[in-house]
Parts: structure tokens; C-alpha cells; sequence
């Protein structure tokens, strides 16, 4: 993870129709945390709008690039507007997480 907190993590948000916020955040740093896993988890809860709107907001779910994102997947790629990929928060985290 680009913040420090861990090497790798799974990160499973579930929700409920007709519910706005998530009914359940779950965190899995598969043994390769360096803080706990709850706190990541209250980050996560604490420092991100997870209501439908709110990602559609941070990652700019809304623009035309479905021709571009319909070959070779959405994720794991460094193309021009694929916001989804980058990491702008990490400071904000390592700052909620005193790492």
C-alpha cells in the first residue's frame, strides 16, 4: 500500500439497497500490516466519502472513457484518466495512522 500501513490489503465494502453508506467495511492485510487492522479500517471509514456519490466523486466515475476502459480492464493501468490508479491521499493516511 503506497501509505506504509501494510504490503498488501483487501479491502470489501458491502451495502445494502437503499442504504447510502456501507453497511459493513472489512479489512484484510493478509499478516502484512504495521498498525492494526481496525485502525485501517476506521481510516478508511474516517477519511473517505464511501456513499455511491462520493465515489463517483473521488475517482470521476463520470466522465466518457468507457472506450478506452472496454480493452485490457479497468484496473492496473497508468493511462491518462484512469484516476482510480493514482494515490493522492497517502499523506492523509500516514497522517491518520501516526506512520
Amino acid at each position: 500500500m503506497a501509505s506504509g500501513a501494510c504490503e498488501r490489503v483487501t479491502l470489501q465494502i458491502a451495502y445494502a439497497i437503499g442504504v447510502v453508506e456501507p453497511v459493513s467495511i472489512y479489512v484484510d492485510t493478509h499478516g502484512t500490516a504495521v498498525v492494526d487492522e481496525e485502525k485501517i479500517s476506521a481510516c478508511v471509514e474516517a477519511l473517505f466519502d464511501l456513499t455511491p456519490k462520493g465515489i463517483m466523486d473521488e475517482l470521476d466515475l463520470l466522465r466518457p472513457i468507457y472506450r478506452k476502459t472496454a480493452a485490457y480492464g479497468h484496473f492496473g493501468r497508468e493511462d491518462e484518466g484512469f484516476t482510480w490508479e493514482t494515490t493522492p491521499r497517502v499523506e492523509e493516511i500516514q497522517k491518520y495512522l501516526n506512520i
